[in-house]
């Protein structure tokens, strides 16, 4: 049984990477013509849009989604979630018709075919180096005055130590909403580490549970506001990853009770 699972991963895995070049490839042209200018750039997030959904489908993944307020599609937003797998990206994607801009790692330019597009619609992030970090900055402000969102995963990377809940933010999504005057828009993605982590040998195709919590506005806050901000948004989402996974939560507790109980007996 180990064995089949094994496999499975094996072609599971590979097929992801198929599936993400397929519709690159069918609509190659396209993306192309869209990203020669910056006003292209609605176009090529509409194509981009078509490629996450493929994904997610081709992978055997469906979501649902809760929402509690509705983005206005005439209004910049700076849109953050925790950030567990690959999959996040696709997600965020099928979820947001507003076309936004990803603020991202450089690691992920260097994937074949995906990276040539990933780099030059995305703003990129180099964490070592604090000139990358202000560069950052500068291209958010300029996609913001064209009326355009951003998305900011603000754990700045996926931890290591998979058992870990939600990793701590950094500030950089909240300063630029505060500079901006632009509402955050807190997601929380349920399941995206199960059906697909960074870890090879694991997932499964099955639900991805969404929740788009209503906005925070930033309009009457002031720079020196940004880590209060922080920590406030962090702990939305923290609380709601515990609301998502309350049953398994249970679950151990009561394991962990027995285990204790049968010591001390």
């Amino acid at each position: 049984m180990k064995g089949f699972k094994i496999v499975f991963w094996v072609i599971w895995r590979v097929w992801f990477y198929v599936l993400m070049a397929i519709p690159i490839l069918v609509m190659f042209p396209f993306l192309v013509l869209s990203i020669l200018t910056e006003s292209g750039y609605p176009y090529f997030f509409k194509m981009a849009r078509i490629w996450a959904k493929f994904i997610l489908f081709g992978m055997g993944f469906y979501y649902k989604v809760e929402k509690e307020q509705a983005l206005d599609p005439h209004k910049s937003y700076m849109i953050v979630a925790n950030h567990t797998s690959m999959t996040d990206i696709m997600l965020t994607l099928a979820i947001i018709k507003n076309p936004f801009v990803f603020v991202g790692k450089k690691e992920l330019s260097k994937i074949p075919l995906f990276g040539f597009f990933y780099k030059r619609t995305c703003i990129l992030v180099d964490r070592k180096s604090s000139k990358s970090k202000m560069d950052v900055f500068n291209r958010a402000q300029k996609r913001l005055s064209q009326g355009l969102s951003i998305c900011i995963f603000p754990e700045g990377g996926v931890p290591d130590d998979e058992s870990i809940v939600l990793d701590e933010f950094k500030d950089g999504a909240f300063r630029l909403a505060i500079e901006h005057h632009i509402p955050i828009v807190p997601i929380t993605y349920a399941d995206n580490k199960k059906r697909f982590s960074y870890t090879f040998f694991s997932g499964s195709p099955g639900k991805m549970r969404v929740k788009i919590h209503s906005f925070i506005e930033t309009a009457k806050l002031n720079p020196e506001d940004r880590k209060d901000l922080r920590d406030q948004v962090r702990q939305l989402i923290y609380r709601q990853l515990l609301v998502f996974h309350k049953d398994k939560i249970f679950q151990e507790d009561l394991v962990l009770q027995e285990q204790e109980s049968s010591v001390n007996s």
